[in-house]
């Protein structure tokens, strides 16, 4: 596995960076065949250390960890426990997930942006009658991303190892695009634009 360590405005020891490799690919080596690459960026904030560990483990799927502690080594430490608790909540189906990846059509491409806001109103009133095209105006970020064939299940399986707080997915079931994500109660929401029954 290609393992990268970074550091934003910190200063990483050779010990650090040899001791995150070892312990990502114990990990990785525990649950999968193998994986492709992991990302480890450290951060410093005030008076803590943080760590952001992005581990793509197969083609769409990616598990992501974050970590803060008084020290580097502590909040790597918990950003792997992160990691790893959510590969002991999925063990069986992450494995049966992995090896079926290899058998699906490839997933479609697309295009995910980030957009900027802008202020809204003056002294914090919501006076802006604005459309949301002319509000969301200015793209600040554009990635590639994969629209994946999957259950609703493998779909919040994904979301919850990713940490993201919604992922968009074409259901095996009926093919519609369908989208799971979080709500702020801390239940799975689920929309599914596939034929519904008419209420009378």
């Amino acid at each position: 596995m290609q393992i990268t360590v970074s550091g934003k405005q910190v200063e990483l020891s050779d010990a650090l960076r040899t001791r995150v490799s070892t312990h990502l690919d114990l990990i990785a080596s525990k649950y999968f065949d193998h994986a492709l690459e992991a990302n480890v960026t450290f951060s410093r904030a005030r008076s803590f250390f943080t760590c952001d560990i992005n581990l793509h483990a197969g083609r769409g799927l990616t598990l992501r960890g974050e970590g803060e502690a008084a020290d580097a080594n502590a909040a790597f430490d918990d950003a792997a426990e992160h990691i790893a608790k959510r590969l002991r909540r999925y063990r069986r189906r992450v494995n049966d997930h992995a090896r079926d990846l290899a058998h699906r059509e490839r997933p479609e491409a697309a295009r995910q942006f980030v957009l900027r806001q802008e202020a809204n109103g003056v002294d914090g009133e919501a006076t802006d009658t604005r459309t949301v095209d002319e509000v969301f105006a200015t793209v600040i970020a554009e990635t590639q991303t994969h629209v994946a064939v999957l259950t609703v299940g493998e779909a919040v399986m994904r979301m919850d190892l990713a940490d993201q707080p919604a992922i968009m997915f074409r259901n095996r079931a009926n093919g519609a695009l369908n989208v799971v994500y979080r709500r702020p109660d801390g239940h799975i929401g689920w929309i599914d634009p596939g034929p519904q029954e008419q209420v009378a």
